[in-house]
């Protein structure tokens, strides 16, 4: 039998219940060899109910573990680094969900330590995995909408509520920019293929909610005159859509960010003088692919197709979002 890519889960949390344990268990090269959290019978009871071999009551066992290859880190966004650094310190291969950290420093000293113990660093973007953004790549490369010329993403839900949710506390690293901003910044930097010059973000922000920023609107700057516009939301009506306007039509990406559950459902629609036109690439689990591209990496030594400097670079953008939140000013990236 072929050789898996054994993950330690660091955390009993929505995410990883919810998308990554069922994703790696969909996945061809992976398995899920232990899962951990600080009360052990929410351990017990995950591992229950995934058939997962061995749960511990804290995160240093699992480190521990010599049967653990890699660990998946979705803790809230202030403990990125700390856990992250921990598990490369110990050997471990880190998959840690995004935003990588709080900023730029702390993102870089984590690329540092994973260089320093020879383990591989990857930001959970899971949606790049999709099939559907190479395809959009494909179709802007051949000239299907002529040249670009900006784009537009929306990420937003409503669960302001929920008081109680990590996402609405400032010391943890709460706030809409932090949460879902992230993903349109990504994709704006994919797509364009360069980093954005300058930035000014237009923020709501509550005091029930530690005043946290619960609505963001953005524009980034690229050259050539290039721009992404966003809004991310946690109070808000739920989109998650990505537009990117040519010359000669429009590619509209309907779930951009997530992904569809089923064969037929349209992905990408095309919008040009002749008409519209859906493509639909049938059904994948982009957390299923995701960890197969981290197994080829860690594995094979396959590179994955976005290195660590890309965590570097999008936290950059991200730190410049929130100050020019913060300020009411543009700000110029460095």
């Amino acid at each position: 039998m072929a050789k898996k890519l054994r993950f330690g889960i660091m955390s009993t949390a929505r995410i990883a219940r919810n998308s990554m344990i069922p994703g790696i268990l969909k996945s061809e090269r992976c398995e899920v060899a232990a899962i951990a959290s600080r009360d052990q019978k929410k351990a017990e009871d995950v591992a229950k109910r995934f058939d997962i071999p061995v749960y511990y009551g804290s995160y240093e066992q699992l480190l521990d573990d010599p049967d653990v290859d890699a660990v998946y880190i979705p803790l809230p966004n202030h403990l990125h680094k700390p856990w992250s650094i921990k598990a490369m310190k110990a050997g471990k291969h880190v998959l840690c969900e995004k935003p990588a950290a709080l900023n730029e420093i702390e993102v870089r000293q984590m690329v540092d330590a994973a260089r320093e113990h020879k383990v591989v660093f990857a930001e959970a973007f899971m949606y790049r995995y999709h099939p559907k953004h190479a395809r959009v790549r494909e179709l802007i490369e051949r000239g299907e909408i002529g040249e670009i010329r900006s784009i537009h993403g929306s990420f937003t839900f409503n669960n302001a509520a929920d008081k109680e949710n990590v996402r609405y506390s400032r010391e943890m690293g709460g706030g809409s920019i932090y949460d879902v901003g992230c993903y349109p910044i990504s994709a704006a930097r994919m797509i364009y293929q360069m980093e954005p010059r300058a930035v000014t973000a237009h923020a709501f922000y509550s005091e029930e909610h530690d005043g946290v920023d619960m609505m963001t609107h953005g524009l980034l700057e690229f050259d050539h005159g290039l721009a992404l516009t966003f809004e991310c939301g946690m109070w808000a009506y739920s989109r998650c859509c990505l537009e990117i306007s040519g010359t000669e039509g429009r590619i509209e990406l309907p779930s951009a960010f997530g992904w569809e559950r089923m064969e037929d459902q349209a992905q990408i629609w095309i919008h040009t003088p002749k008409g519209t036109r859906e493509e639909k690439l049938g059904a994948h689990n982009h957390f299923a692919l995701q960890a197969d591209a981290l197994a080829a990496a860690i594995l094979d030594g396959t590179p994955l197709p976005f290195d660590p400097e890309d965590s570097i670079y999008n936290m950059r953008v991200i730190d410049a979002c929130r100050e020019s939140a913060r300020t009411s000013a543009r700000v110029v990236i460095g």
